[in-house]
């Protein structure tokens, strides 16, 4: 199924794929949750402003591309929404789970998309998160995600979905090297110890991620109602 979405789309899909598993209990979605997950300020990049109609006109997009559900449970007084992104494009969990992060924070190196995926999918490493993008990217109806030229100064590449079409180029972005220079070495105990701090640096930073985002979907739900 070959599909191309706008931007908007792709926010609001990312929205319903990661709010059906990290709150079930308030999921299908109404407008107004769908709405106030896409501004959310935590675990969004690009952060956006998006009011009732510009929502309706990706849920209505979103449809005409068998990528939801219009519901209406008998005891709710507005229609709710539920995706079937994985149905729709045959996906398995770990893809939908490195799909969504990348729908909704942008390019992310592999390091990044196996912390920023835990509440979606625990990886039980980097070499499963890697192989999941190489599936992604070597789908035979077309890739859905990309990998992207490293950019100045940076040590992996990062990764982006294709769900708009293949990204352009980033600004500063450098083409692969034809070769790579032999890094210098340091000691084992030196590199543990590096590799030991930058993971705890990356759990702490998580969690405060997890910290906004719980408290963003606590002023959600509080906005649901009143």
């Amino acid at each position: 199924m070959e599909i191309l979405l706008t931007p908007e789309e792709t926010r609001v899909l990312g929205c319903l794929v990661e709010k059906a598993v990290t709150t079930p209990e308030y999921y299908p979605l109404s407008l107004n949750a769908v709405r106030n997950a896409c501004n959310q300020k935590s675990g969004r990049d690009p952060v956006v402003a998006y009011d009732d109609a510009t929502v309706q006109e990706a849920l209505d997009g979103l449809r005409d591309k068998h990528l939801l559900w219009v519901v209406s449970p008998a005891e709710a007084r507005v229609s709710k929404f539920q995706h079937r992104f994985p149905e729709a494009l045959d996906l398995s969990p770990p893809e939908v789970a490195v799909l969504s992060v990348l729908m909704l924070r942008g390019p992310q190196t592999p390091g990044e998309l196996r912390g920023r995926t835990e509440r979606l999918y625990r990886f039980s490493g980097l070499e499963e998160v890697e192989a999941v993008l190489r599936g992604l990217s070597e789908r035979s109806g077309g890739p859905l995600a990309v990998r992207l030229p490293r950019q100045p100064g940076r040590k992996e590449h990062r990764y982006a979905h294709a769900l708009e079409g293949i990204p352009a180029q980033e600004p500063g972005a450098e083409a692969p090297p034809a070769f790579e220079t032999q890094p210098l070495r340091v000691t084992d105990r030196l590199a543990e110890q590096e590799e030991a701090l930058s993971g705890l640096r990356e759990e702490l930073r998580r969690l405060r991620e997890e910290l906004a985002e719980l408290r963003s979907e606590l002023e959600a739900f509080r906005q649901e109602f009143q």
